[in-house]
């Protein structure tokens, strides 16, 4: 991810405080089609308001001031829901949609235009000191709900399905789904539009719906099979062979000679 985080370096120049927030506010309109003007981001969006809290408070953390930083915090938590750590490193452009019950955690790493949905966890799996939550490279999206933990990176372009739970590395521009999250496109696979932004987090396949699906396939093949052996055999379908004493069908059957007498 450090590879990751130098490309960003180089493909974009450092803004200033305000050009953040400009394009904080700025980027729903490419990803929000409820979005209408920037007075009702700045009024309604509560993902907003909390990057550009975070943005204030981070600057905090960096000067040492952890107190006033870990206050901040808190009260953009009181009122948006969204809680981010004042020590998480944030690129360009994160649009945080719907917001409700998003947790950042201390030492997570964010690339520039990530989209996050409602519900995302980028959580720790240890309690050291060290660095213990996600990075997250350019343009990649996360649906509601997914949980993505531990000291692991996301390539650029990835996109993590709605309540998918992500403990591994996943590569550059691949599609995770599924507990736990498994790779359902390979990386030599486009899955980002043009524009680099895709919203489509809905069109992806069921691996576990197909897993199923296959085992039906297989049990009916097995049980037309099964069928074949277990045909009841007729008098029509009886020869002379080797076991003809054992035959319960053959007329001169030792059974059949005792059920008579």
């Amino acid at each position: 991810m450090e590879m990751v985080m130098l490309e960003n370096n180089v493909q974009d120049a450092p803004l200033g405080f305000f050009a953040q927030w400009h394009e904080d506010v700025h980027c729903v309109f490419g990803r929000d089609p409820a979005a209408h003007s920037v007075l009702e981001i700045l009024l309604t969006y509560s993902g907003v308001h909390a990057v550009l809290i975070h943005r204030i408070s981070h600057r905090l953390w960096k000067a040492n001031w952890k107190l006033s930083a870990r206050v901040l915090s808190a009260f953009a938590k009181w009122m948006t829901c969204v809680e981010i750590h004042p020590g998480a490193t944030i690129g360009r452009r994160l649009f945080i949609d719907h917001a409700l019950g998003v947790v950042i955690g201390e030492t997570a790493e964010i690339g520039n235009d990530v989209t996050l949905y409602h519900g995302v966890t980028l959580g720790g799996t240890t309690w050291n000191k060290e660095k213990r939550h996600p990075t997250l490279g350019n343009n990649v999206l996360v649906g509601s709900g997914a949980k993505i933990l531990g000291a692991i990176t996301l390539g650029n372009n990835v996109r993590v399905g709605a309540n998918s739970v992500v403990v591994k590395d996943v590569p550059h521009c691949c599609t995770v789904v599924g507990i736990p999250g498994r790779i359902i496109q390979s990386k030599g696979t486009k899955i980002q539009n043009r524009h680099g932004i895709d919203l489509d987090h809905h069109l992806i396949p069921d691996p576990v719906g197909k897993a199923i699906s296959c085992l039906l396939e297989r049990i009916d093949e097995l049980e037309a099979r099964q069928a074949q052996f277990n045909k009841p055999i007729t008098e029509e379908d009886c020869h002379t062979c080797e076991a003809e004493s054992m035959c319960t069908s053959h007329q001169d059957s030792p059974l059949k000679m005792a059920a008579g007498s």
